[in-house]
């Protein structure tokens, strides 16, 4: 049977899904770190590669509504629109200083030969707070202008129109427009030039990256609608068809002969490709929600008349996200890499990836499990996890 608290339910698939989002993780950065030049030639690296573009768009996606099932509650509280701003920034200048002391740990770990530009390089943690950040803002603008039965309706569209926008100027801002008036650390913030004069793909700058939180805000947003807290499985149902129309829209505009843009980067800066990576989130989040209220632990549960599986691997990951992000790095890329980098083969880095994934699981068990010491240190953690 499907749990009886809806917002349980809610919050189990979004955690399934950012699971997902951390495996995914997990074996993009271990093959990246660990394979042999040789191995990284073959068509099994270009698709772990290839799955290694979902967890970020992924994590920002649920950031965002995470972020929208915050200020739902904050605001069927009649909290005043500039205490839900303080409170929702607030939480994202947390996450943007976890990112900070994540770039302070790596250099200092790697002590000796890691360059003093690291410290301001930019990454996903970073981008995720500087988005909560920029929603709170939005949101702020929004509830501040209008109070009545429309107030859902225009977030939604301010949130979607602004992940449009945000994608649509990416192209000119990494080459035509590109701000190079500004010092690299701060223009590394719009294009991710870091200090190497272009703009590099490996980082996390404001565009793209943050039009998925404000995608997956607007997606929140419609979730908590009247019609969709009553009809909840029809509602999943219609974003995931949607995802697919946006995915064959995004294609057929990537068909045409006229593109908008003279110069673009389609795996990185292309509008197009936003959209179909929307779509394909919107199609997880639907195929999270399934598995989750009818998957193989709820039928079980269902023929027995047990309660519902209680353990799953992928929301107990999805529950110590940022925990088991900021742990595993160090295992995979920093000193302590429990195995040697870029000298092995497929099958010797697939035996490491099981490694990861286990110990990570077991430190997600004692992270959510664990009770006592270190409660102000988890409390923190758990916070940060609430937006993330």
């Amino acid at each position: 049977m499907p749990p009886s608290n809806p917002a349980k339910s809610r919050l189990a698939y979004i955690d399934w899904a950012r699971g997902l989002a951390c495996v995914l993780m997990f074996q993009t950065h271990c093959y990246d770190s660990w394979l042999s030049p040789q191995a990284r030639q073959s068509r099994f690296f270009m698709y772990s590669q290839l799955g290694g573009t979902f967890p970020a768009p992924l994590f920002l996606f649920l950031a965002g509504m995470s972020f929208a099932l915050v200020t739902e509650k904050l605001w069927s509280k009649d909290v005043a629109p500039a205490q839900i701003a303080r409170t929702t920034i607030r939480r994202g200048a947390e996450i943007f200083v976890f990112g900070l002391l994540f770039r302070l740990q790596e250099y200092v770990i790697a002590w000796g030969w890691a360059p003093k530009s690291d410290l301001l390089r930019i990454d996903v943690l970073n981008t995720i707070g500087l988005s909560m950040m920029l929603m709170g803002v939005m949101c702020w603008l929004v509830l501040a202008g209008r109070r009545g039965p429309l107030t859902r309706l225009a977030l939604v569209l301010a949130a979607a129109g602004t992940a449009l926008l945000i994608s649509l100027l990416t192209p000119p801002l990494w080459t035509t427009w590109r701000p190079t008036w500004l010092p690299w650390p701060l223009e590394s913030y719009v294009d991710g030039v870091h200090n190497q004069g272009i703009p590099q793909p490996g980082l996390f700058p404001i565009f793209p990256w943050t039009a998925f939180a404000f995608a997956g805000l607007a997606v929140g947003f419609i979730l908590q609608s009247p019609w969709a807290r009553a009809q909840e499985a029809r509602a999943i149902f219609v974003l995931g068809l949607a995802g697919g129309v946006l995915i064959e829209f995004a294609r057929w505009l990537d068909a045409q002969p006229h593109q908008i843009y003279s110069v673009q980067d389609y795996w990185h800066t292309s509008p197009s490709f936003f959209l179909i990576r929307v779509g394909m989130l919107l199609v997880i989040l639907t195929a999270s929600y399934v598995w989750c209220r009818w998957g193989l632990g709820q039928r079980s549960a269902e023929k027995s008349g047990a309660r519902p599986w209680g353990f799953s691997p992928l929301i107990l990951l999805g529950q110590a996200s940022l925990l088991v992000y900021w742990v595993h790095i160090e295992f995979v890329y920093g000193r302590v890499s429990i195995l040697p980098k870029h000298r092995m083969t497929i099958a010797a880095a697939s035996v490491g990836l099981l490694v990861i994934t286990l110990a990570m699981l077991a430190l997600a068990y004692i992270r959510t499990k664990t009770k006592g010491r270190g409660a102000e240190l988890r409390a923190w953690f758990d916070r940060a996890h609430a937006q993330t």
